[in-house]
């Protein structure tokens, strides 16, 4: 891969830990200026430090996506510090998982504060910027944008939304050469098992997902960076993630036969604030 991002200043949301993490290293390979966020500052200042062993320059900004003033900020920081913006990678975002029966409506307002609200103001602040570079969005959607997942209706939900934005988003930005990726990982390593439906990090919690179908986060961040250096409109990432999107968008009666069997199977996952009797514990 040619060196597209050398000297570039890009910034990845949700750079901490998985996903942001490894595409942070990825663009810092090609020599990037690489700026990454969340709420945590120790994952942070370790991402910052891979940056800079990978050949980039790291800088790191405290910022929650669920602040507008976090974002509004974050980009003013951004920019001022490193002279522009060329890259803006919209990851930051958590699964609340449950069934849809038994979500109550701050379940689903969480859920799209983050993966959907959070995302969009990301991208509204770096819109300015990006116009003068002919930069580049990247929306991290999921597989789940393309089928609906039992047990998971709202993180689904959120996820067909980003779908959505990102179309809106090629189509409006066009005429500024603004290119808008969307990518569709399917299962890749990354800390959103660990994070319940409050948001809260878990240490203790395992990723139950299907070892078998796991992507390594690196072997994602290259098809992810190699997606946005070519200006492509969506992205499926993972074999399993093709296959899954293809039966989504081309044959959706089977696929939710497919679904309907599974979801007789899945149980509501506890949203980290209940015991297995579903009263409320105490706040940690």
């Amino acid at each position: 891969m040619a060196n597209e991002f050398k000297e570039k200043v890009v910034w990845i949301t949700g750079g901490g830990s998985g996903i942001g993490r490894a595409l942070a290293e990825e663009f810092a390979g090609q020599g990037a200026t690489v700026i990454v966020s969340g709420r945590r500052r120790q994952p942070l200042e370790e991402s910052r430090d891979l940056i800079d062993a990978a050949g980039g320059r790291g800088g790191v900004v405290i910022c929650d996506v669920n602040k507008v003033t976090d974002v509004e900020g974050a980009v003013e920081e951004i920019v001022d510090t490193y002279g522009g913006l060329d890259v803006v990678v919209a990851n930051a975002g958590f699964s609340v998982s449950g069934q849809i029966e038994e979500m109550n409506a701050a379940d689903w307002r969480r859920q799209f504060e983050t993966n959907v609200f959070g995302l969009v103001m990301t991208v509204k602040y770096a819109i300015p910027h990006l116009r003068e570079t002919k930069g580049r969005i990247a929306l991290m959607g999921s597989v789940a944008g393309t089928i609906g997942l039992p047990n998971n209706g709202a993180y689904s939900a959120s996820k067909f939304a980003v779908r959505g934005i990102g179309q809106t988003l090629t189509a409006e930005l066009a005429a500024d050469k603004i290119s808008c990726t969307t990518l569709l990982p399917g299962f890749v390593e990354s800390d959103i098992s660990r994070v319940d439906n409050q948001g809260r990090f878990r240490e203790d919690w395992e990723d139950r997902r299907n070892k078998n179908f796991m992507w390594p986060a690196d072997r994602a961040a290259r098809v992810m960076v190699r997606a946005i250096e070519k200006r492509r409109t969506e992205s499926v990432i993972t074999g399993h993630g093709k296959v899954a999107a293809f039966f989504g968008c081309h044959a959706p009666r089977l696929t939710q036969l497919v679904m309907g069997r599974a979801g007789q199977n899945a149980r509501p996952k506890k949203s980290g604030g209940e015991d297995e009797s579903g009263e409320q514990k105490a706040a940690e």
